[in-house]
């Protein structure tokens, strides 16, 4: 595996901070090994080891630990009150009010505490309550389409259009690439994806209706990058015989966006300059999901392109959002602090209406940030300040 340095850069200016350091991903998305990685560093830094514990609640070994008074007891057995401590605790949410524990530890031990959850939902609530204002949240993704290059050694010049179009086929959950085969790919996704519904979104929504979930599931993958609506969802169960209300829709929605395999990407007002609350688009977390849950459908290229684009400016630290015009959108507007960049995504510019359409979109944006238009073309379309970019050259440039 390779060091996500772009992740360990952003986690280091905290390792010996009393704030707790909470990792949040979907499930597999190397969380684990990034713990491994800052214990490395910490042992190399003349840390010792016995002054490091990492407990993986998901580790049939620590299955005894069941509540706060189990683990707060585990704890407090093991270290002292007057030396430094690292404490590592790997899907927390497996036990039942860790906050309060954690929040002792904070508050009564000289530690550093890491933690880390499969679950969207670990920052709010009871963890928000007990350590407000006291913890630093860092979200992981799979690997990215530049850490694909890496780990196979494959630079800018080396890169083949069938690499891009693996990737975007299987995306880059990081024990994919442990496979040897295509089969082997697929059966591990599949696996990947029963674990998250049975574990992430069935047992914690305490549902039984695992044909409704798969359903709506299914519904988002075909209809990825496109706007969301209940009701849409409504009229494809009523096409296959089956009612379900949007109330039930918009539960189980909530449900599987805390599993972390959807992101929601809300739209933005340009001209107002203000957040919408309706009008949703949901991305999938992995591009791998798309292909093992696409039920004989073709997901059009286009809205995969999107979804990856989509993934990337996550993976890059920006909040992302889908830009409302008076006719039409922008496929995303990005916010870094005060700045802000603008992007329209397209598979290919293929003739002149499609380079109108995409430059077009930036006719009523009359702001001064930078506006981009990506697509797998080589030739550089760019025109009247916008810059257009080539998609592979754009996911390898250094940021």
């Amino acid at each position: 595996m390779i060091r996500r340095e772009q992740y360990l850069t952003k986690i280091r200016p905290f390792y010996d901070s009393d704030l707790i350091k909470v990792l949040i991903g979907i499930r597999r998305s190397g969380k684990s090994v990034l713990l491994k990685q800052i214990i490395s560093e910490l042992t190399d830094r003349g840390i010792d080891e016995s002054h490091i514990i990492y407990l993986n609640f998901e580790d049939l070994e620590y299955s005894f630990i069941e509540n706060e008074i189990d683990f707060h007891r585990y704890i407090k057995e093991r270290v002292n009150r007057d030396d430094r401590f690292y404490l590592f605790f790997d899907e927390i949410q497996n036990v039942k009010n860790f906050e309060k524990a954690i929040n002792s530890f904070r508050s009564t031990l000289n530690c550093s505490i890491f933690i880390t959850g499969s679950n969207g939902k670990l920052l709010s609530g009871e963890l928000a309550t007990h350590l407000s204002g006291r913890y630093v949240s860092f979200k992981m993704m799979p690997f990215s389409f530049k850490e694909m290059c890496t780990l196979r050694g494959l630079t800018k010049e080396s890169v083949r259009d069938e690499d891009f179009m693996e990737y975007l086929n299987y995306g880059g959950m990081p024990q994919r690439f442990l496979m040897q085969t295509e089969e082997e790919t697929k059966v591990y996704l599949r696996d990947l994806y029963n674990s998250i519904v049975l574990k992430d979104i069935m047992q914690r929504s305490n549902s039984r209706d695992i044909d409704i979930l798969n359903r709506i599931i299914e519904y988002m993958v075909l209809n990825t990058s496109q706007t969301f609506s209940a009701k849409s969802i409504s009229k494809y169960f009523e096409s296959v015989n089956r009612k379900v209300s949007t109330e039930t829709i918009y539960q189980y929605l909530e449900h599987i966006t805390a599993s972390l395999i959807l992101n929601k990407a809300v739209r933005y007002d340009i001209r107002g300059k203000k957040i919408l609350t309706r009008s949703d688009k949901y991305y999938l977390a992995d591009l791998g999901f798309s292909k093992i849950k696409n039920t004989g459908f073709k997901t059009e290229i286009g809205a995969l392109i999107e979804n990856l684009i989509f993934n990337e400016l996550h993976h890059r630290g920006y909040e992302v959002y889908v830009g409302k015009i008076p006719k039409g959108e922008v496929d995303f507007i990005v916010m870094d602090g005060n700045e802000r960049a603008y992007y329209q995504v397209a598979y290919l510019l293929a003739d002149e209406s499609v380079v109108d359409r995409e430059f077009g979109a930036y006719e009523s944006v009359k702001d001064n940030y930078p506006k981009y238009v990506l697509s797998l073309d080589k030739f550089d379309f760019s025109r009247n300040g916008i810059k257009h970019l080539n998609i592979i050259d754009f996911l390898l440039e250094e940021v």
